[in-house]
Order: C-alpha cells, then sequence, then structure tokens
C-alpha cells in the first residue's frame, strides 16, 4: 500500500514538474554518456593504432647497413657496412632466439596489364615475409611459398590498389602483369588494410616478388635491410646486441656500435605508443567524470530546490507520524 502510494506521489510530481524531471534526467544522462562516449573513444583509437602499428611491422626489428661510430681495432671510423643475403643465413643459425628473418631489396617499378599501367615500389623478400609484415592473402589467392624462392619463379603478389588499377573488378589470381617489360603471374592479391606506419607508401600499393628473383633480374647484390622477429618479445633486447655481436664479429666493428648497424624495435615503439595512448584514455576519462560531476552538482541544486519548496509537506508528514526513511523514500 505504502508503495503505490509513494510511485502515485511520484507520478502526480512527475505530471506537475515536467521542465525539472526532464532537466535531471537530461543532466544524468549527458554526463554519463559523455564518459562512455569518451572512453569508448579512447580504447577504440589506441586498439586502431595498435592494429596499425602491427601491421605495418607486426613485433619485428628493422635492420639496415649503416656507418661505424667508433674505432675498432685501427680501423677508422665513418666505414660503410652493407649487408648481403648471407648475412641472414648466418644470424638465423648463430642466433637461436631467431624465429623469422627476411631480406629486403626494393625498386620503383612500372606495371602493365592490356592498356592499363601503373608505377609502385616492388620489394623482394622470402616467403617469411608474409609473416613479418602481416601480408595476409584474400580467400583466393597466397602469397610467396618455398618453390616460388627456390625456382625464381616470376610470381607476384599485389596490393589492393595495384589490383584494382590493373584489373578492376575481375579476379587477377593467374592472370598475366608485366614488370619493367617482364611478364609476371599474379599469385595473390592483399585486401585493404589499416596501417599507420610505411615506407614508400602503403601495402595497398606495393608489389612482392621472390627474393632470388629480385636478385637475378636486377642484378643486386646489397641488401636494403633485414627483417628480424625475436621468438618472444621479451627476447628483443638479446636478438638486438646478438646481430650486432655477430655482424660485428665478420664486418670487424664494435658490437656496441649502433651507428654501424642501425635498427628499429617495433615492439619497443608499440610499447611507447601504449603509455601515449594511456595517457589519453586518463585524460578523456577525467574530463567524462568531470562532465558528470558537473551534472551532479545541478541535480543536487535541483534537489536542495525541492526539499525547500516542500520543507511544510514534510512537517505535516513528520507531525501525523512518518517515519525518516518514508520521506527519504
Amino acid at each position: 500500500m505504502m508503495s503505490t502510494l509513494l510511485i502515485h506521489e511520484f507520478w502526480e510530481d512527475l505530471k506537475t514538474q515536467k521542465t525539472r524531471a526532464l532537466l535531471t534526467m537530461g543532466a544524468i544522462t549527458w554526463g554519463t554518456l559523455t564518459l562512455i562516449l569518451l572512453m569508448a573513444f579512447g580504447q577504440g583509437l589506441s586498439f586502431r593504432m595498435h592494429e596499425g602499428m602491427a601491421n605495418a611491422a607486426d613485433r619485428i626489428i628493422y635492420t639496415w647497413s649503416g656507418q661505424t661510430g667508433k674505432k675498432f681495432q685501427g680501423l677508422p671510423v665513418g666505414r660503410n657496412i652493407r649487408f648481403v643475403e648471407d648475412d641472414c643465413i648466418l644470424l638465423k643459425k648463430s642466433i637461436p632466439k631467431i624465429a623469422l628473418i627476411s631480406p629486403q631489396m626494393g625498386r620503383w617499378i612500372r606495371l602493365r596489364q592490356g592498356d592499363k599501367s601503373a608505377s609502385t615500389f616492388m620489394e623482394g623478400v622470402y616467403p617469411s615475409f608474409e609473416l613479418l609484415r602481416r601480408m595476409y592473402p584474400a580467400a583466393r589467392g597466397r602469397f610467396l611459398n618455398e618453390k616460388d624462392l627456390e625456382l625464381k619463379r616470376r610470381s607476384v603478389f599485389l596490393g589492393s590498389i595495384v589490383a584494382d588499377t590493373l584489373f578492376g573488378k575481375t579476379n587477377p589470381v593467374g592472370k598475366s602483369v608485366a614488370i619493367d617489360g617482364v611478364p609476371f603471374t599474379v599469385v595473390g592479391i592483399l585486401p585493404k588494410k589499416l596501417q599507420t606506419a610505411m615506407n614508400n607508401g602503403p601495402d595497398d600499393r606495393r608489389a612482392i616478388i621472390p627474393f632470388s628473383t629480385f636478385k637475378s633480374l636486377y642484378g643486386r647484390l646489397y641488401l636494403g635491410s633485414m627483417l628480424i622477429k625475436p621468438e618472444t618479445d621479451g627476447d628483443t633486447p638479446f636478438v638486438m646486441n646478438e646481430v650486432r655481436r655477430v655482424l660485428g664479429r665478420k664486418y670487424k666493428f664494435d658490437p656496441t656500435d649502433e651507428n654501424a648497424v642501425p635498427m628499429w624495435d617495433v615492439v619497443k615503439a608499440i610499447a611507447i605508443q601504449g603509455k601515449i595512448f594511456t595517457g589519453i584514455n586518463i585524460f578523456m576519462g577525467v574530463i567524462g567524470v568531470m562532465t558528470l560531476v558537473i551534472a551532479g552538482v545541478g541535480v543536487a541544486n535541483i534537489m536542495t530546490v525541492v526539499v525547500k519548496e516542500r520543507t511544510q509537506e514534510i512537517g505535516i508528514k513528520r507531525a501525523v507520524g512518518a517515519k525518516r526513511f518514508h520521506i527519504l523514500f
């Protein structure tokens, strides 16, 4: 009976004070919604940026040729250190903590298919490049394999934008495309993907061929870079030190000389990015809480006005025996 009377009283108050009730509900709803939206935006942005970085380089170490910055065993500073394919084989054999490794050679090329053409950056790599750079093929087709590398096949894996430019809406897998006048067979297509780091353009605009084919076609000797993936993220510092030690022994430079073998640790970059977005999420959370507090202050003011307006009514209820709990409820 008491509950029914309270609900009836509450409903009558709502009908009498429509504007006040609307403002109260609006304030709480807006404050809560703002907090949820800001936190969701921060988390979503953090997730997408993390995925974008991983799509560009999935927790790997980029290794480039450099110049010595320290004297070593009487040898001068400023010597060029140039990598060759055998260095990849040497590192894989010498460092058990390396899970995957791939050399890279690249150049700008021109592709032609019928009367359509496109210019893009092409790289020669090992099949492990698929996992190192998340170059996963679309449903139809595949990435380069060991047979392509061993037999120096003229196989090419195309980014989605390049494939659309040359073939339109038709499926290009199994069809021929000319690269600098040399015919290649398309073995797979890279679906469109988000990436937040790149060099020489996004992967959507890239052409990938076997390293052996690239080397024999263009006569290159020295690598552009090496991609190394440790077995675990915790092995990264050890692997970086070991790479400089092994190569330093071969090329005669100080193993502590970072200029001789510049490296980019993607795991460290992702960790730094994570800290940045943690700060952004905290900042957005604080803004959301402040918005909710402001909404609460507005509601508190309305409650104060309500109590002052009903002081006489509360006194009458107390006089006829109403308990404190009933009045507050």
